[in-house]
């Protein structure tokens, strides 16, 4: 699945128009020694013809030889000489344009740029989804459950090594901190259903769940939280749900020492 990456579309951005500024600048060369060229064969030319024809030929034959197609009129000795500087000229030219121009495009931040392009048309179309901040092994868990019970699933996560995998297991993927409204907004959190947060980072939970609730205040907000303090606070935060994990843990293992022994 394709990545939209929050953190690097700028450089890429700046990188095309850099790209297209180098390509006009090219092309403005080319034009400027195709003129050159067909005013020169222009003035050698000596024959009577009217000028409009004589225009013509010159123009002919210098747009050969930028094209290469060398089906050329017949030159005197002046123009012969005059083409051949002008072969170099078209040659060095060339030359720029192949240096300015190649590889830029295949950097990884213009990949990145064409990439979010993509993954934005797929994005602005989502409603109904559920948001997964974190793809940390509670992150996994979550996201994959809600996927096999057939939710429409976005992770929202960080680092490159999990961006890659999570996107690898088939998952929309937007690349940022999840803290970051930008970040939210891209994931179209004013559409979504639910907001689920796995991240351990207590501040940042709560600085999640007060910007997602401000953002779309129907949405449902599953987070986890450190004690029954910081679950009231994400509560009055806007959280739906907030899981207190020792809690569940405590309550897990009470509740086996009531159970038969396992023959």
């Amino acid at each position: 699945m394709p990545i939209y990456r929050v953190l690097e579309p700028r450089l890429g951005r700046r990188q095309m128009r850099e790209w297209r500024r180098r390509a006009l600048h090219t092309l403005g060369l080319l034009l400027l020694a195709l003129v050159g060229c067909t005013v020169g064969l222009f003035f050698l030319e000596p024959s009577d013809e009217p000028l409009n024809r004589r225009a013509f030929t010159a123009l002919w034959n210098a747009a050969n030889l930028v094209t290469t197609l060398g089906d050329f009129t017949g030159l005197n000795e002046g123009q012969k000489t005059f083409m051949t500087g002008a072969m170099f000229t078209f040659l060095i030219i060339g030359g720029y344009a192949v240096s300015q121009l190649t590889g830029m495009l295949s950097s990884d931040a213009v990949m990145a740029h064409r990439e979010n392009r993509a993954m934005k048309r797929t994005l602005d179309r989502l409603a109904n989804h559920v948001i997964v901040i974190g793809f940390g092994p509670r992150g996994q868990l979550v996201a994959g459950r809600l996927q096999a019970a057939g939710d429409l699933v976005v992770v929202i996560v960080r680092h490159d090594d999990l961006v890659g995998q999570a996107s690898e297991l088939g998952y929309l993927v937007v690349q940022g901190a999840g803290a970051d409204d930008g970040v939210l907004y891209r994931a179209r959190i004013e559409s979504a259903k639910a907001l689920v947060v796995t991240t351990e980072d207590a501040d940042r939970n709560l600085a999640i769940t007060l910007m997602a609730h401000a953002v779309n205040p129907k949405l449902k907000i599953a987070v986890t939280g450190q004690n029954s303090k910081r679950g009231a606070l994400l509560q009055r935060a806007g959280a739906s749900e907030v899981v207190i994990a020792d809690e569940l843990i405590a309550g897990a293992l009470i509740g086996r020492l009531g159970e038969p022994p396992i023959a």
